[in-house]
């Protein structure tokens, strides 16, 4: 007697009966550290840029950071508006899709000048010496942010159509491939954006226009008359402000502590992949969480819910498989690249004992994060994902660090 109805019967148990969802988010998470695992091998190839340019590396986790969370929330916005029936997908300027994409651009822009200026004084604060100026850090973070920035807008609109067509739910796929892309695009964009500095009149001039610029699109986008626009530009830029500062926090763990990483390169190759997936991991719980408080079936109380802890246990349960494929991932690409491992199973140590208490914290800020937001009546789709992802950047980074050092791999 085939046993495939039992197993199929015990996973329908496991994930509440959500298993299209579970699998949809699996894919997209497994999409997301595949491409994460590029990220790690150009962070790896592009230090002699970090060298040379000091604090730019407290620059780089706030920077794909800000990409991941003005496009996941901008596609869980969008998400909600179909599950509410207030969805039409067109371009123009005052409908849903249009608002949300002209507060895109305008959060990109004057979000990677705030960024420029934390980075900055975070940098000088915990000692990072010779460290570029601010407006070095403008040009880098404002051109890089926008050239990445682009890409990633096109990809969640062209996922927007297809949860349109073909009746995709963007709450599952929304967060994991946004974040994938924000990993992929930041970095490289980024470096590229570093050939404009060293110019002695020009860099300067161009750092003044970007500033002018951001802050002017800043101010059209607060005052506007487009209602949906004006409220998502006003509130979240304190999040996306509050989000950079704590993910600088995490590049200057990982600069402070680099040293553990010297003596196994492949961990470098780990760690985009690892803070990627907690991120996305804690994103899709947000996401999921922001649609049932609008549709009323998840109350947002201090004790999570039958509804909420079905979302909660189907996120942790998808941690399981995708830190195994992160761990196993880092140690093939670290031997194809030539980059000294640990071994996989002191590899799987460490993505295991760091992803678990990554997930800790993401799952508890997920939860409260965003029932706080929806119960202070501001919008969970706007607050949650930043409050994730940056909670997890530091705690992340903070994480795998403590379980390099506490299992005496670095």
């Amino acid at each position: 007697m085939s046993r495939r109805p039992q197993v199929r019967a015990g996973l329908d148990a496991l994930v509440g009966g959500d298993v299209r969802g579970a699998r949809q988010s699996l894919v997209a998470l497994c999409l997301n550290s595949s491409t994460s695992f590029v990220a790690g091998a150009v962070l790896g190839g592009i230090t002699g840029t970090f060298e040379r340019y000091p604090g730019l590396l407290v620059l780089v986790p706030p920077a794909i950071g800000l990409r991941g969370n003005i496009f996941s929330t901008f596609g869980t916005r969008l998400s909600t508006a179909i599950h509410t029936g207030t969805f039409r997908f067109s371009a123009r300027r005052d409908t849903v899709l249009g608002q949300n994409v002209s507060a895109a651009v305008v959060l990109t822009m004057s979000m990677s000048i705030i960024l420029a200026v934390l980075a900055k004084l975070i940098a000088v604060a915990f000692g990072v010496s010779h460290t570029i100026s601010v407006g070095d850090l403008a040009v880098v973070s404002v051109t890089g942010g926008l050239l990445a920035s682009l890409l990633v807008l096109l990809a969640t609109v062209g996922m927007t159509g297809g949860a349109v067509r073909y009746g995709w739910d963007l709450d599952d796929v929304s967060a994991p491939i946004v974040s994938t892309l924000g990993d992929v695009l930041t970095l490289p964009a980024l470096w590229l954006a570093t050939g404009l500095l060293g110019f002695r009149f020009f860099t300067p001039a161009l750092a003044m226009v970007l500033t002018g610029v951001s802050v002017a699109a800043l101010v059209v986008g607060l005052r506007s008359e487009l209602a949906e626009l004006s409220r998502i530009v006003r509130e979240s830029v304190p999040i996306l402000t509050l989000a950079c500062a704590v993910s600088a926090m995490a590049g200057i763990t990982i600069e402070k502590q680099l040293g553990s990483f010297s003596r196994y390169p492949a961990l470098l190759v780990l760690l985009p992949a690892f803070l990627s997936s907690a991120g996305a991991l804690g994103g899709i719980l947000s996401s999921r969480l922001s649609s049932k408080l609008h549709l009323g079936l998840v109350t947002p109380q201090g004790m999570p819910s039958r509804e909420a802890r079905r979302d909660i246990r189907v996120v942790a349960l998808l941690g399981i498989p995708v830190f195994v494929f992160n761990a196993v991932g880092a140690h093939l690409v670290g031997v194809a690249l030539d980059l000294a491992s640990p071994g996989i199973g002191r590899m799987l140590l460490v993505a295991g004992v760091g992803g678990a208490a990554a997930m800790a914290f993401v799952l508890g800020v997920a939860y409260y994060g965003t029932v706080a937001a929806f119960r202070l009546g501001v919008d969970p789709d706007t607050y949650g994902i930043p409050l994730v992802t940056s909670v997890v950047d530091f705690a992340g980074a903070f994480a795998l660090v403590l379980a390099i050092v506490a299992l005496g791999v670095g």
